[in-house]
């Protein structure tokens, strides 16, 4: 794995099965400069394989309250095929993050990292974000974030019944202690819509259709991502431009009330994976 070590909008990182791989990468980060200054250093690490998955959690500095995980597609068409994007959709719960798994990343995981950071005298309060990769080793750590994930909050909140507001405030309080979260029985999806061309260059300014026809669909919410308002129109902004999500009572049925939302949408050079969720399917 090569990483340029600075912010590339989540696509500065390449899977290298080969040296020649690596090579050209390394030449189109460090030597062409695709992503400026962020390709100044690099960072190579291990490729791992496995289930990869997202495990947010609120900490007020001591305590650590996870969220259901939820699992990203970040490469840009199906099949886990093309380029790596910001992420191109995401579903919760993820059927392979168990009970026990659970348990070792917040043992192992979060709580060491937020006990770590304490002891530092940097203590954190906020969302701390766990990219991790569940192999046959146990979960590794891909990545830390301080924030929400996106696509993975829009998959994620849907089914939070607790009042975020109240667990929000909770954390900046210090009182998480004692603190739980009640979360709906279902299962979310978010297929995002992309623009044209992205992640590489993309045009803006395309009208967006049948977003009123979409957003009536009982279970469906639509998140904005990159788009502007003309008018009374709505046009795209930028190249993650929709999250189209669903609830259901279970995967199968919250993947087809996304797909049949995203069916009444429509913008010039639109386009999205038809595959979210088939890993979650696949190992139900």
């Amino acid at each position: 794995m090569v990483k340029a070590d600075g912010l590339a909008a989540g696509k500065g990182v390449s899977v290298c099965f080969t040296e020649d791989d690596a090579a050209r990468f390394l030449r189109e980060v460090m030597v062409e400069r695709k992503f400026g200054d962020a390709g100044e250093r690099v960072v190579i690490e291990e490729y791992l394989e496995g289930e990869e998955v997202s495990v947010l959690a609120f900490t007020d500095g001591r305590e650590v309250i996870p969220l259901i995980a939820s699992q990203d597609h970040k490469r840009a068409f199906d099949g886990d095929e093309g380029p790596n994007t910001g992420g191109m959709g995401a579903y919760a719960p993820v059927p392979a993050y168990g009970p026990a798994v659970a348990d070792v990343v917040r043992e192992e995981i979060l709580d060491r990292v937020v006990r770590a950071m304490a002891e530092r005298g940097i203590p954190y309060r906020g969302v701390l974000y766990a990219g991790l990769m569940l192999t046959a080793a146990g979960p590794r750590v891909l990545e830390f974030n301080v924030r929400f994930g996106d696509p993975e909050a829009q998959a994620i909140l849907p089914l939070l019944e607790t009042d975020l507001v109240e667990v929000l405030m909770a954390a900046v309080r210090g009182e998480l202690r004692g603190a739980r979260l009640d979360w709906r029985p279902e299962s979310c999806v978010c297929v995002v819509l992309a623009s044209g061309g992205y992640p590489g260059p993309y045009r803006t300014g395309m009208p967006i259709e049948g977003l009123d026809s979409a957003s009536t669909m009982e279970g469906v919410e639509i998140f904005h991502a990159g788009t502007r308002r003309q008018g009374g129109a709505f046009l795209t902004d930028g190249g993650r431009v929709l999250g189209v999500t669903a609830r259901g009572p279970d995967l199968a049925r919250a993947v087809e009330l996304a797909y049949r939302a995203v069916a009444r949408i429509s913008f010039p050079g639109m386009h999205y994976r038809t595959d979210i969720a088939r890993r979650g399917l696949l190992g139900r």
